[in-house]
């Protein structure tokens, strides 16, 4: 049986590979989404595969880091991968946070490999109403 070949489809491949997984001192970007839902700003990572003693979450001062790893499923001798397309390796994502969100009170939730951060809306932020008083009655002063 004959098979066309391009030798440039398996560079092609190799490289796409390589600029997909990530490495600790280059990690690939991961696909987010944000918007703000009633008095929290949500924040969704897609993580599919990832576990999650795999996710690492920090803080410092106004920058939220999420760092994430993929490893590779353990194989026996007896396995043989055909096709593995699917990236591994570190995933990070840095955002910077407005002084409007309370740092202090964020939930993260992983489900379906989907991770979920909500940040809540600082008190300080949030909207509010000023009442005017109205001062004492006008004294004249005569002299």
């Amino acid at each position: 049986m004959l098979m066309r070949t391009d030798p440039f489809r398996e560079l092609d491949r190799l490289t796409e590979q390589l600029m997909r997984s990530g490495t600790w001192t280059r990690p690939a970007a991961m696909p987010m989404d944000a918007y703000r839902d009633g008095e929290e700003y949500v924040v969704s990572f897609d993580l599919p595969g990832v576990s999650p003693e795999a996710i690492d979450i920090d803080i410092e001062r106004d920058t939220l880091t999420v760092k994430a790893e993929r490893r590779p499923a353990p194989q026996g001798d007896a396995v043989q991968v055909d096709v593995s397309e699917r990236p591994l390796g570190v995933f990070s994502r840095r955002i910077l946070l407005a002084d409007a969100l309370d740092t202090e009170r964020i939930r993260a939730d992983y489900e379906a490999g989907v991770l979920t951060l909500r940040i809540p809306i600082a008190e300080r932020a949030k909207a509010r109403k000023v009442t005017v008083g109205a001062g004492a009655a006008r004294q004249e002063i005569t002299g």
